[in-house]
This record gives C-alpha cells, structure tokens and sequence, in this order.
C-alpha cells in the first residue's frame, strides 16, 4: 500500500462505524455512534473531515437522501464504505494484530 492508502486512527474508527451503521451511515449518527462505542466526545467537524478525506481516497461514497421532514426539508448525506475501503480497513486491522502478535499484557477481549 502507498502511503495515502494507509488509515489514520479516527479514519479507521469512522470507517469501521460507517460499515457497522450500514444504511444508517450519515454524519451526526456516525459522531453518536463513535462516542457511544469510544466513550470519548468527537467533534462533528473531525467527523466530517475524515468522511471527506476517505471519500477523496475512494474508500467512502455518499449520496444524498430525499427531503426529511424534520430536518425542515433538508437531506441527509449518507456513506458508504467502498471495496477499497473495505480492503483498506482490513488491512488496517491485519496489521495492527501482526503488531500485537502473541502479547501477553494486552488481552484480547470482546466488548459489547
């Protein structure tokens, strides 16, 4: 992989949310999403700066959807991870375990 194919850490996290969030994939509900599951405040602007930086990448699309009542007529732009952006977050995570390999003092956990 080049370098610009590579995931910064919130581009990693806002990637793994827009895959987890499907169709419900749009920008204030990634933001929630991520602070829930962090349980840290992430800016909507970071939010947004990551979805338009992966999107230049060609790891995100987005689309806008028809007129939402209450958000006084507007639309909401959804995303959606691409096959590179697929390929580039497993990537990601493949590393990051190779790195973690066989240590000891960092259990391996699930969370729900």
């Amino acid at each position: 992989m080049g370098k610009g194919e590579f995931l910064g850490e919130l581009e990693q996290l806002v990637l793994l949310t827009v895959v987890r969030l499907g169709h419900e994939a749009y920008g204030m509900n990634i933001r929630r999403e991520l602070s829930a599951r962090t349980k840290r405040e992430v800016a909507i602007g970071a939010v947004y700066s990551a979805l338009d930086r992966m999107e230049r990448k060609g790891f995100l699309t987005s689309a806008s959807t028809a007129a939402i009542a209450e958000r006084g007529g507007r639309s909401r732009r959804c995303f959606k991870a691409t096959r590179s952006g697929h390929a580039a977050l497993s990537h990601s995570l493949e590393v990051i375990d190779a790195l973690r390999g066989d240590l000891t003092f960092i259990p391996r956990t699930k969370t729900r």
